[in-house]
Parts: structure tokens; sequence; C-alpha cells
């Protein structure tokens, strides 16, 4: 199983502010939407209470400490029983918030990375890529257009060693 991290983050690693985004790109939730559909989503609560529903198309399972059900998804306590549940699936997503690609990060073989060029005030942040751990393999850059008012980039890093789960 592939283990892959989407996030959208600003220049200065921001990656959202009083559980909201921080911009809108319909081109990044388009590219969002096309890796993830047909797979796991997994994320935190705060980010499940963000979004208000389960994602279509996509089997949903969120991480709380909180004793809850969440009609239409699966809970559990922690990212490592998360990533257990996935393990006879090609591929699945981890899709926020920051706490969950922290616990995540060390787990991952693969990041699907937008950079939004410009900074943002925010409270909470992406961690950094640590430069030895992982490679640049794709990259595509985009100039603002009529729809996406900020320059981006997509990019993909693969792990260069392995990682364990």
């Amino acid at each position: 199983m592939t283990l892959t991290i989407v996030v959208a983050i600003s220049e200065n690693h921001a990656i959202g502010k009083d559980n909201k985004l921080l911009w809108y790109l319909p081109n990044d939730l388009k590219h969002f939407k096309d890796i993830t559909s047909g797979h796991t989503v997994i994320m935190g609560r705060k980010t499940y209470e963000s979004v208000g529903k389960p994602l279509p198309k996509r089997r949903n399972i969120i991480v709380t400490r909180q004793n809850i059900h969440i009609e239409g998804c699966e809970v559990v306590s922690s990212i490592e029983a998360a990533v257990a549940l996935c393990k006879h699936e090609a591929e699945a997503f981890i899709v926020g918030g920051a706490e969950i690609y922290k616990q995540a990060m060390h787990l991952t073989d693969r990041i699907y990375l937008t950079i939004v060029h410009k900074t943002f005030e925010a409270d909470t942040f992406f961690p950094e890529i640590n430069a030895q751990e992982w490679n640049e393999v794709l990259r595509e850059d985009h100039e603002p257009d009529e729809k996406n008012s900020i320059p981006y980039s997509f990019i993909t890093y693969q792990r260069t060693v392995k990682a364990e789960y």
C-alpha cells in the first residue's frame, strides 16, 4: 500500500486559519478530487468538521480521540489504526489537518503538494519537507487565469527510503 499526503500550502507553509482554507483555487480543488476519488481519505476530526460531510465517492476515515460516531465515516483513535484499515488498498490519502499530517509524515510514501505562491496569515501550518528524505519527481507551474487568481504549482514528492507502517 502507498500512503500519500495531499496538501495545499502557501509559501510560508500555511494551510488554514480558524478551521478554514485560506484561498479559493478551483484547479486545486479539481486536482484534489481527481487524485482522491475512488480511494480512502484519512483526516482529523477538525478537518472533517470544516468540510462538513463525508467526501463523496471516497471511503472516509476520521481520526479523533473523541468517542463519537460520524454517519458515513469510519472513526478511529490513531493514524496507525487508520492506516491499518487500508493495508489491502493500493493507495490511501492523508488529507489533513496539521496534526494528522505531522503524525503521518514518517509513514508516508508520497506527497502531492500544491504550493500557492503567496504568503498568508494562518494558525495552521504544514511541516517542513526534509530534502534528505524526499525527491521532487514532478512539477507543474501554473500562472493565474480567469478562475484561479494566484499562481500555484503542483509538485509530487517521493520518499527516498521506503516508509514503514
